[in-house]
């Protein structure tokens, strides 16, 4: 029986750990601003985040490409800075997975943060309140279930990530192979113990995020 190799696994939650910290971090942001600021293009740049949800992977995966390749403008700039490429790289992953998870991100905490009571900021603003110190002291805790909600929501997307990764990341075993993508080798090449294992590991994960999501989303009773 041949050894299960472990690393595609521990790279995904790698990947998803560090997409996450970027992803709560953008979206909240935006939430924010979607929630709670009215200006002309609100729903347009709302559509635009929402975005990759909806596109095909490859489609997405090529925007990706284009962007982050040697000759797109963030490409060039990442290499300008560290002198390395971001294709083919586990910090692409990191990107694809990001771009694919902040949709999710970004829909669950904009509807937490929109349903906080504006009178509870208003009021801590009559109080000499800064935009910040509302934010931080009043909407943050009263949105806090959804926003963490949203995160996890987040980290599952992006554990999962396949099609986007794949075109930006690539297929390498020991460097970008995430467990998605080698389920997707593994049941090409007729591996099925490696396939069937992780198959089994990762639809444990998504349920158990799945779950925890649910009870934090879940109203209290009493």
């Amino acid at each position: 029986m041949r050894e299960i190799d472990w690393f595609p696994l521990w790279l995904s939650l790698r990947v998803a750990f560090v997409s996450t910290f970027f992803v709560v971090i953008v979206g909240v942001a935006l939430s924010w601003v979607l929630a709670r600021k009215n200006f002309f293009g609100r729903e347009a740049l709302d559509a635009l985040v929402t975005l990759p949800l909806v596109l095909p992977p490859t489609v997405l995966g090529y925007y990706l490409l284009v962007l982050l390749g040697r000759g797109g403008p963030l490409g060039s700039l990442f290499e300008s800075l560290t002198g390395r490429q971001l294709v083919f790289t586990w910090q692409g992953a990191v990107v694809a997975a990001s771009v694919g998870a902040l949709p999710l991100m970004v829909k669950t905490a904009r509807a937490a943060i929109a349903g906080v009571d504006a009178e509870f900021e208003d009021a801590a603003r009559t109080l000499g309140k800064s935009e910040w110190q509302v934010f931080r002291r009043v909407t943050m805790p009263l949105a806090s279930r959804g926003i963490v909600a949203a995160g996890v929501l987040s980290f599952a997307r992006a554990l999962g990530d396949f099609g986007a990764t794949l075109m930006v990341a690539g297929n390498i075993p020991g460097r970008t192979q995430t467990a998605a993508i080698a389920i997707y080798d593994a049941s090409q090449s007729g591996r099925d113990q490696l396939a069937l294992t992780l198959v089994i590991v990762l639809s444990l994960l998504a349920f158990a995020l799945l779950y925890a999501t649910n009870r934090l989303v879940a109203p209290r009773h009493g």
